[in-house]
């Protein structure tokens, strides 16, 4: 049976990478095997146009294919939540296509103008979501800066379904929570390292891009942290924290460097990452990710 909206949102929205083909064109087809596999181990909502499928390095009409895409090949087994974002124009255009194709919800990326007042977030998440007609909306917080009041506000939008908390600031979350609507869903949005925090003040469910490469330890981390096992969570993500480190080296820019690298050495070509993320591997990092592949018996 698939999942509702609010049982997806509690578990792993897993991130996939888009991939290119030998002309550096966007190939969604690649993704059918780790899509395939995520979803026989478990995962509990794909999430195309997210950050490691190097949204902000995709043209429009690039993400648009994706989201169509994606959406015929998830066929319905799971929830899928499609990111949308850049100036408001694009940003509604991909939300009506989003939501024409099937996507169950919209993640809103966090807008990276440099002159973004709070007050004209709510603007931008309105227009959005008339341009869906209403989809349901999870925004994609990144920078906590715009403070505790200006979050609440947006909370109470009426589509605003949850929030993909990504900052490093697990008491600013609770402070958060507290302030909105009991109704919100918060999600950890910093991958499984940071899910044991961020259950602690009352998120449920986390992003994941090690799902693209080993989406079974990603289910096995999310099961413990329901069951209140947090020995056990931790010793799980202890076991994938190698993967993580190279994944932040470079100020981040290694992030989906390390996934599209994993997934060349398992045999699952998704080709380069595009400029400005890293690419390749630099030797060093390199070595650190066989040897994890290895230690962990990846295939």
């Amino acid at each position: 049976m698939t999942l509702t909206l609010d049982q997806a949102l509690t578990g792993i929205s897993g991130i996939l990478v888009t991939p290119y083909d030998s002309n550096g064109d966007v190939a969604p087809a690649r993704l059918a095997p780790i899509l395939d596999r995520a979803l026989s181990a478990g995962l509990h909502m794909p999430v195309v146009n997210g950050n490691t499928g190097e949204f902000y390095a995709l043209t429009t009409d690039e993400a648009s294919t994706m989201v169509r895409s994606v959406a015929e090949l998830v066929a319905g087994r799971a929830p899928l939540l499609a990111g949308i974002g850049r100036g408001v124009r694009d940003a509604c255009a991909l939300a009506k296509i989003s939501a024409e194709a099937g996507a169950t919800a919209l993640m809103v990326h966090q807008p990276p103008d440099p002159f973004v007042a709070p007050r004209g977030i709510v603007d931008y998440l309105k227009a959005i979501a008339n341009a869906a007609d209403g989809l349901p909306m999870m925004l994609y917080l990144r920078n906590d800066a715009i403070g505790t009041k200006a979050i609440a506000d947006l909370c109470a939008l009426p589509n605003v379904k949850g929030v993909k908390w990504a900052t490093p600031n697990p008491l600013r979350l609770a402070e958060a929570k507290a302030a909105c609507d009991p109704s919100i869903v918060w999600v950890g949005g910093l991958a499984e390292v940071w899910a044991p925090a961020f259950y602690a003040v009352g998120a449920r469910g986390f992003t994941s891009g090690l799902i693209n490469v080993w989406p079974e330890r990603s289910v096995a981390i999310h099961a413990a942290l329901e069951a209140g096992d947090f020995k056990k969570a931790n010793e799980l993500i202890a076991g994938m924290k190698a993967f993580e480190d190279i994944r932040a080296e470079e100020m981040n820019g290694a992030n989906v460097t390390g996934v599209k690298a994993a997934l060349l050495a398992l045999g699952r070509d998704c080709g380069p990452t595009r400029p400005p993320s890293a690419w390749p591997l630099t030797p060093a990092q390199q070595a650190k990710l066989d040897a994890f592949i290895a230690s962990n018996q990846l295939t």
